[in-house]
């Protein structure tokens, strides 16, 4: 059997093919197909430019052409293409402002239609394309080669190969078709010739289609869930024909996206199970804080953690009881998953009221911020909580856990794959630590490895300790979510209107005490009986922003006002506020209070500056919860900026990541117009 050369290039890469198919031999025994990112605004002449120095056959690719030895094919421009039966199989490639990977694509699929008879081959070009289909190519058996990034004229593409550390040579353009026939020329073929990777049953191959793409082995699940719930997608399709549905996932990767995510959802909320919780918070959290000494860190490993709910929940036990007994937040909580959509809306932290059903009003108060688009998660809980991606079927465990919690995985794996996850748990416990399961889950073989703590709901203790391995190092990404503001249209007015709201204006200023309005960002909405004295408007481009329009201790506790009021939904009240106006100091007693309007969820946040010897004014009593001095809002102040600090720590990698995919993406556009020239170039020479 021939083998099916896949030629991936970008950037530079017309003066490195012209150099490989120059130095090729009328009849290699081989095909070639090539992968270039192309511009779709530009007709590709590439056939032309390469015939002056090759001697094969030269086309651009059609649809379910049949791949010839001796033959070399090009992708056509606004084309994806797929080997498949050793036929090229062409898509509209479609419109998009994402990161395109035309060579990764097509190398997946060469690996996974020839197997071994596969060969990967890196020239010239910018990014990282290619760099991980040539993994499948190796995996399944076929060669790499990889042009050398001294020779390339843009050596991104090759030096992200050779990163890898599975080429198997890395030479000069000329010199890889000597390399290619003396390698092609001493293989061997296998004593027995594995079984063509199309030859299984339907299900077998969505399931293989699965594995290829997201890197989840479905096989090790429990066959009636994942055969329902396949059969269920079919159906929503109209048909009932699963031949055919296998068929369009090869060439659909939107509905292969959408069953991975029908088969990985999970149904969660905070506390579920609410006497389980209790359970932990009334006898194995206490423990836990009993045995792990202050100086030692909590570790505990939330994992198939769906959208975050438990791992939440668990952080809000830990804080309230750390913080009772007066000791430092020092947890760490690994929440992992295989599905990162689900972890994107768990970093985010943003839930509905229908997940907080057994959340108390204590706790509501205490970790969520009540918001137009839901409730949000404070930063001070969610900086216990890592999100990472981890497969718990296959990946290395965490180690050194106190706690491990995973309830409702195990009843959908097979048997092997039960025990195989029960024992990666045992491994990364400490003795005694425990394990927390569904309700319909137990440690089964291994259970006597573990000492039974609660039957009933599903937890257990370590009772012996094993060897230790490295952990694994996982990335973690965050993204920061935020609220837009509605916009407002401007009412329309009258005289009626305008005289009724200067009588409102004289009302306001006669009565009310000096007071501005601030929305959920701190933008000044109005100000009122000429509280505009205090503010200080700074040069060029001034900011409505009240803590820019404001100066000193004002400032700060102005700050802390705002925050507290946000936080507790109702009014707090500052003794000793110094206001200055003009050379003249006086001291103020500050109130902060929320306006909630119910048809459009906004908060607004009234803040009013008083004469502390104002008749009428309410004075402090000892036990007063709103009540607080300067001294305690500069605290408070201090503390949220650090919050603040150390978030911005966390997030600063996810921000660097983005950043670098955001460049490849230009990176991937730039090298289309970079070839699109080279061949505009050649044809003028």
């Amino acid at each position: 059997m021939f083998r099916v050369v896949g030629i991936g290039a970008s950037a530079g890469g017309l003066e490195s093919l012209e150099q490989f198919f120059k130095n090729l031999p009328p009849k290699p025994g081989m095909a070639f197909v090539v992968v270039q990112h192309l511009s779709p605004d530009f007709r590709s002449v590439m056939d032309e430019l390469l015939a002056r120095h090759c001697d094969l056959p030269i086309q651009h690719a059609e649809d379910n052409v049949e791949v010839e030895p001796n033959r070399v094919y090009l992708l056509p421009p606004k084309k994806e293409m797929v080997i498949r039966n050793r036929r090229l199989l062409l898509t509209d490639k479609e419109r998009t402002h994402g990161l395109t990977l035309p060579i990764d694509h097509f190398f997946r699929s060469l690996a996974q239609d020839v197997g071994p008879n596969a060969v990967g081959i890196i020239l010239s070009g910018s990014g990282s394309d290619g760099s991980r289909g040539i993994r499948e190519i190796k995996r399944m058996g076929g060669c790499v080669f990889v042009e050398n990034p001294d020779s390339a004229r843009f050596d991104g593409m090759p030096l992200s190969a050779l990163a890898t550390g599975i080429v198997d040579h890395a030479a000069s353009a000329d010199a890889i078709p000597k390399l290619l026939i003396e390698n092609n020329d001493s293989r061997t073929e296998p004593e027995l010739e594995p079984a063509p990777v199309y030859n299984e049953t339907p299900m077998e191959s969505v399931l293989r289609l699965l594995r290829d793409q997201f890197g989840l082995d479905f096989s090790v699940y429990k066959t009636a869930t994942v055969s329902r719930r396949v059969l269920r997608r079919v159906q929503l399709l109209g048909s009932d024909d699963l031949v055919e549905y296998a068929d369009r996932l090869r060439l659909d990767p939107d509905e292969l996206s959408a069953l991975y995510h029908d088969l990985l959802i999970g149904v969660t909320r905070f506390f579920r199970d609410p006497e389980a919780f209790a359970f932990l918070e009334q006898h194995v959290v206490p423990d836990i804080l009993d045995r792990v000494p202050e100086s030692e860190g909590i570790r505990v490993w939330v994992a198939a953690c769906a959208t975050g709910e438990e791992a939440y929940s668990l952080a809000m036990l830990l804080f309230e009881q750390l913080t009772a007994r007066g000791r430092q937040l020092n947890v760490k909580i690994l929440s992992t998953d295989v599905h990162t959509a689900s972890l994107s809306q768990a970093s985010n932290g943003v839930y509905g009221e229908e997940q907080l059903e057994h959340v108390n009003a204590k706790r509501r108060e205490r970790f969520f911020q009540k918001k137009s688009n839901g409730y949000h998660i404070s930063q001070d809980l969610r900086q216990l909580i890592v999100f990472a991606p981890h497969n718990v079927t296959k990946d290395a465990p965490f180690t050194k856990m106190h706690l491990v919690s995973c309830r409702n995985l195990l009843i959908y794996l097979e048997p092997p794959a039960q025990k195989t996850v029960l024992s990666l748990f045992h491994f990364g416990l400490t003795t005694g630590g425990y394990l927390f399961l569904g309700t319909s889950e137990s440690p089964g073989d291994l259970g006597s490895e573990f000492d039974t703590v609660n039957e009933h709901w599903k937890i257990y203790r370590k009772n012996r300790d094993v060897r230790l391995l490295e952990p694994l190092r996982l990335p973690v990404t965050r993204k920061a979510s935020g609220t837009p503001r509605p916009f407002l249209g401007e009412p329309r007015s009258t005289l009626a209107d305008t005289q009724l709201l200067s009588v409102y204006d004289q009302l306001l200023d006669k009565h009310m005490p000096p007071s501005f309005l601030v929305n959920e960002d701190r933008q000044l909405i109005d100000s009122f009986a000429g509280a505009e004295r205090l503010f200080r408007v700074g040069k060029r481009r001034p900011s409505t922003n009240i803590l820019d329009l404001l100066e000193g201790d004002l400032r700060t506790v102005v700050a802390g006002a705002i925050q507290r009021a946000l936080k507790n939904e109702g009014a707090v009240r500052y003794t000793g506020v110094p206001v200055q106006e003009g050379e003249t100091t006086r001291r103020c007693i500050l109130s902060a209070d929320t306006i909630s309007n119910p048809r459009t969820n906004t908060m607004h946040v009234l803040i009013s500056i008083e004469n502390e010897t104002a008749e009428g004014l309410r004075a402090p009593v000892d036990g007063d919860q709103n009540h607080f001095t300067t001294a305690e809002a500069s605290h408070e102040r201090l503390n949220t900026l650090e919050s603040e600090l150390s978030y911005t720590r966390e997030t600063l990698q996810s921000t660097i990541e983005e950043l670098q995919t955001s460049n490849e993406e230009l990176q991937a556009a730039n090298e289309e117009l970079v070839a699109s020239n080279e061949e505009l170039q050649s044809t003028n020479e």
